[in-house]
């Protein structure tokens, strides 16, 4: 055999091939349990193969790869950090400091200050050299316009986000019409949802321009970017297909505007948040190779209080991206993925159905006033906290892989305290279980081969309400485990063995368990469940069971136990 890579050749092999050996390996399983269904209905295939790429666009295949790489409204991607500070000489040092490091675009929440004319001029000098992102909450920092010379206002470059389009005079360069789907994503919406959301209302904005070429002059989109790799790449690509495909519904030619993504913060947490590092990371990467102009990072503790530290850490996240991927130096680098091309093709078809939907219905302000948005939004919200309390969805450090020993931050960043984050119900969960310190015990009955699988199963699940279980050690006897359960000082316990020891010695412990202990099996007996219930038994923890809803109910049984 050669040792030339170049000449060595690998058997083509081909998708039945692939699904036989897949069928084996699953050891009786299906293989549609291969298949992934996404939040927003689509299903994910376990292997994409360039037939089902074909069949999927056919011709449309190099329109829309034609048209992504076409639409990139900018060389290089940019930092855009925005500026915490607690007073305003900590937030003007930290300003000049983030442009000199690195920062392209300066991002201002106008929460952050009090905007006086002292700190209006200040950073009216600011937005002439740099260009910006501006958040506006409070009109009063749009006065930093008019402390602008006029001599000046067309070097200065920027975006504007506020709930309504802002109209200024002088500033060709500063874009105010903001499709920001960041609100919306934070409500629940989905991938489709944002991207439909995002057309409606650029039409909106269009409907009310003198002309379409002057209205896209000033319009931007502002993405969220969460913690699907994948899907969120294909929803930065599909938007602009979408985009060719509204300046045409519009009789005009698709220019490039430009995509400002930011971190999402929908999946961080108060607890392990060196983890909301990795989360950002791969929502910064993924906004990167899915062509975003602009990427602001969010540090790791934003939830409680930036420091300078996890602040130049969030900022370099972009900037080692930016330069030792060498991602930014690749035009489309998701381009001709058959994964990521039929995701962003689905993706398009079902975002085009739903603006469709929307504009009937007389435009996305007629739509949220009917109710409908925010029904939508919310129904999906309520999917999303279901996956998470329910293990579906995985939130390292928070519901799985959980440390007990981690104390949950007091403070409380007041810019982002209303965000409707998947990980609360696991932190009121913490702190409901913290000032309750009940006593925890696990029976572990058996050999520790036979038990530590359902015993470490137990610790992991109360490790996400803080809690570290007390284990009994080996017990191999009905009577030594009756004698321990007598004796323990534990306000509940939970039986751990294998599935015939389990049966064999509930119904015994049943018999003589004290009224003060609550007691639960790890594991699913069907057969058995109403039999044990009725003779004492609290209930069961097992593998897809709703963590919150289980613990919180186990709390309040605590309670009156504790009475």
């Amino acid at each position: 055999m050669s040792n030339n890579m170049n000449e060595i050749e690998f058997p083509a092999v081909s998708y039945d091939e692939w699904k036989e050996t897949a069928i084996k390996s699953l050891k009786g399983k299906p293989f549609e349990s291969l298949f992934t269904k996404t939040i927003e209905g689509i299903t994910l295939q376990p292997l994409y193969t360039q037939e089902m790429l074909i069949e999927k666009l056919g011709d449309e295949l190099e329109k829309q790869v034609s048209t992504i790489r076409s639409l990139k409204a900018s060389d290089s991607v940019q930092a855009a950090q925005t500026i915490y500070g607690d007073n305003e000489e900590q937030f003007f040092d930290r300003l000049k400091d983030s442009v000199k490091r690195g920062n392209g675009i300066i991002t201002i929440d106008s929460r952050v200050l009090e905007w006086n004319d002292e700190n209006l001029n200040k950073l009216a000098k600011y937005l002439v050299e740099t260009p910006f992102k501006l958040l506006v909450e409070s009109d009063r920092i749009l006065d930093v316009f008019s402390k602008i010379p006029e001599a000046d206002r067309e070097k200065v470059k920027g975006y504007v986000i506020a709930k309504d389009a802002v109209e200024l005079e002088g500033y060709p360069n500063v874009r105010t019409f903001a499709a920001d789907t960041v609100p919306y994503h934070y409500e629940g919406a989905h991938v489709v949802q944002e991207l439909a959301l995002s057309l409606a209302q650029a039409a909106k904005y269009a409907e009310k321009s003198e002309s379409f070429e002057s209205f896209a002059n000033k319009f931007f989109v502002h993405f969220a970017i969460d913690t699907h790799f994948f899907q969120e790449i294909a929803k930065l690509r599909a938007f602009k297909v979408l985009w060719k495909a509204f300046a045409k519904a519009y009789n005009a030619e698709a220019v490039p505007v430009p995509v400002l993504a930011e971190t999402s913060l929908r999946s961080f947490s108060k607890y392990d948040i060196y983890v909301n590092l990795l989360r950002a990371g791969n929502e910064a990467f993924a906004a990167l190779i899915g062509g975003a102009d602009a990427i602001t990072v969010y540090p790791y503790d934003v939830l409680t209080k930036p420091t300078d530290q996890s602040i130049r850490i969030a900022r370099n996240v972009v900037l080692v991206l930016k330069e030792e991927s060498f991602v930014d130096d690749v035009l489309d680098p998701a381009g001709g993925s058959y994964f990521i091309e039929t995701l962003t093709r689905e993706y398009v078809e079902k975002a085009w159905e739903l603006f469709l939907q929307i504009q009937e219905a007389g435009g996305i302000d007629e739509f949220e006033k009917s109710g409908k948005l925010q029904s939508a939004l919310e129904e999906v919200y309520k999917t999303r906290i279901q996956q998470v309390e329910t293990r579906k969805h995985s939130l390292i450090g928070t519901n799985i892989y959980a440390n007990p020993a981690d104390e949950l931050q007091t403070e409380t960043n007041p810019l982002y305290a209303d965000i409707k984050r998947l990980a609360v119900p696991f932190e009121t969960l913490r702190e409901q279980y913290a000032k309750a310190n009940p006593k925890i015990g696990i029976l572990t009955f058996g050999k520790l081969k036979d038990f530590k699988p359902r015993a470490d199963f137990v610790e992991g699940f109360f490790a996400t309400a803080g809690v570290v279980p007390v284990e009994s050690g080996e017990i191999e006897s009905i009577e030594e485990a009756k004698n321990w359960l007598q004796q323990t000082d534990a306000d509940y316990v939970v039986i751990a063995a294998t599935n015939d020891q389990t049966k064999e010695i509930v119904p015994a412990l049943l018999e003589g368990k004290k009224e003060s202990v609550i007691l639960d099996v790890a594991g699913k007996f069907p057969e058995e469940e109403q039999e044990w219930l009725s003779k004492g038994l609290n209930g069961f923890i097992y593998l897809g069971q709703n963590i919150v809803e289980k613990l919180t109910a186990l709390l309040e049984s605590l309670k009156e136990v504790q009475r």
